[in-house]
């Protein structure tokens, strides 16, 4: 569509409820993965008999798959496009962390225990195996999770590339970059008490409907992206108006080339930087 074209009427905001989506999104991805942090000491070890030992080799575990995914999260984005890619890191993360919620089953099967009591009331030997065995479960839970998670702010840096100009990206990208502060903070509000509200309903030990709710928010988000995005030129909520705003810097090749390399090499790099410490961070400040 021609920037020139008529623009007299009043400017639409669609970009702003894309931005909305990319801030709910990666509340989300940092909701994830603090349920294991907020429900691990005082639902899941009496459980499985963890010790901290075996907490931190699962968020070791986590910590460094997520850091290799960043390395190559950008490129996958940039492959699959921005709609299919976000839906796929998006889905990815929701199924690993759905998937917490079967590590007690999977752990009881097998070891041929009879139920959770058989588990909580084992000693010695076998409570041993119990962690060793529950850990090798989280951990592969933990490894489907990271891999989806890194995918989130490549594919959010892309969509506000394409749908800002030049001189509202850093505004955009506090925006959406707020909702790993704000899925922080309310994690340790949210969690603890899903989980206690499940365990009185007697719903397993509560922990495993935590990630099941959790989880479950990244599905929904899904519904709504699959209805909401499309190119901004081929978005029928954007007026001529707003994509001429998005578009401005189209005609400027300077422009578009420093923002191309301000994007790509500044942005994304120092964006996935930061946020393959943040997991390491996160989980030391929980232990």
């Amino acid at each position: 569509m021609n920037n020139f074209q008529n623009t007299t009427n009043k400017m639409t905001n669609y970009r702003w409820i894309i931005c909305a989506m990319l801030f709910f999104a990666t509340t989300v991805n940092y909701l994830d993965r603090q349920v294991l942090s907020l429900t691990w000491k005082d639902f899941i070890a009496p459980e499985f008999h963890w010790t901290d030992t075996h907490y931190g080799y699962i968020t070791a575990v986590f910590s460094i798959v997520y850091a290799i995914g960043n390395l190559f999260a950008g490129r996958f984005i940039d492959w699959m496009g921005t709609k299919k890619g976000y839906l796929w890191a998006i889905a990815i993360w929701s199924i690993g962390a759905c998937l917490h919620a079967l590590c007690g089953w999977a752990t009881e099967i097998s070891l041929n225990l009879k139920d959770t009591a058989a588990m909580i009331g084992a000693s010695g030997a076998i409570a041993s195996t119990i962690a060793i065995t529950s850990v090798y479960y989280f951990i592969a839970a933990r490894i489907v999770l990271s891999i989806g998670e890194a995918g989130n702010f490549p594919a959010a840096v892309k969509v506000t590339a394409e749908y800002f100009p030049k001189k509202d990206r850093a505004f955009s990208t506090s925006i959406f970059n707020a909702g790993s502060t704000i899925g922080a903070l309310i994690a340790p509000l949210c969690i603890p008490t899903l989980a206690r509200y499940f365990q009185k309903l007697g719903v397993g030990n509560g922990w495993e409907m935590a990630f099941v709710v959790i989880g479950g928010l990244g599905f929904i988000w899904m519904g709504l992206w699959m209805f909401i995005y499309k190119k901004p030129h081929q978005n029928p909520h954007v007026n001529a108006a707003e994509l001429a705003y998005i578009e401005q810097d189209k005609n400027n090749k300077t422009g578009k080339e420093e923002s191309k390399k301000t994007i790509t090499k500044k942005a994304l790099h120092s964006c996935n930087a930061s946020n393959i410490l943040k997991p390491g961070l996160y989980s030391s400040v929980n232990l």
